[in-house]
């Protein structure tokens, strides 16, 4: 465990209202005036507090946007369990994209890209964005895997198609806002369903980006 992560969580006890309040508060920062323009006393008078009391939870924008990513991923666990519970594991995957990209609220979506951005000049927030992608990228290759109607399923590949969507969805949430992620989510399902039935090969990301060979 790293020691930002360890900065982020270890927190007194019967805190976590506070920590709620700080976190809802840089999120309305963040897209407010972006990531790199709010500082920490922005933050403390969006959350009516001190910027001393600030710090008792997040000793810095780092560990505030670290918050920020524990607290997504938990409330997708929690989601992804409810589903779950329908007992049709394929049903679950495909309601929890549904859900997520239909419910993704503009703001959440600025506060991603704002991230994004922020990882391209912030080393620490860079190794968290690498560290998020690399645990979707599990996530999304162990249940495609779990899903697969045929034996020799390349689901990495699989994910290589989907993410571009995926991302693609959000960017457009953001930038646009009465944007509609219907036919993005069509085009994902569809891609889902031809790859995990084994409905011809799933292509070579890079072959499509530079062209077929001569």
């Amino acid at each position: 465990m790293t020691a930002l992560r360890r900065a982020a969580i270890a927190q007194p006890v019967g805190s976590a209202s506070k920590r709620e309040q700080v976190l809802d508060a840089a999120e309305a920062c963040f897209v407010r005036s972006g990531f790199h323009r709010a500082t920490m006393q922005d933050i403390a008078r969006e959350a009516a507090m001190s910027p001393a009391n600030i710090y008792r939870y997040f000793d810095s924008k780092e560990a505030v946007v670290l918050g920020l990513a524990d607290r997504e991923r938990e409330r997708g666990a929690v989601i992804l369990s409810a589903l779950e519970q329908a007992g049709d594991r394929f049903a679950a995957f495909s309601g929890l994209l549904r859900q997520f990209f239909t419910e993704l609220t503009r703001e959440h979506a600025v506060l991603r890209v704002e991230i994004w951005a922020e990882a391209s000049r912030n080393p620490p927030i860079a190794d968290m964005v690498a560290r998020g992608e690399a645990e979707t990228r599990a996530w999304f290759v162990e249940m495609l895997s779990g899903l697969a109607r045929v034996p020799d399923l390349d689901a990495d590949r699989l994910y290589e198609r989907l993410h571009p969507t995926m991302k693609g969805m959000v960017v457009g949430r953001a930038l646009t806002p009465d944007y509609d992620p219907t036919a993005a989510l069509v085009q994902l399902q569809a891609t889902i369903e031809q790859g995990i039935a084994g409905g011809g090969t799933v292509p070579d990301p890079s072959r499509e980006q530079n062209g077929p060979t001569p």
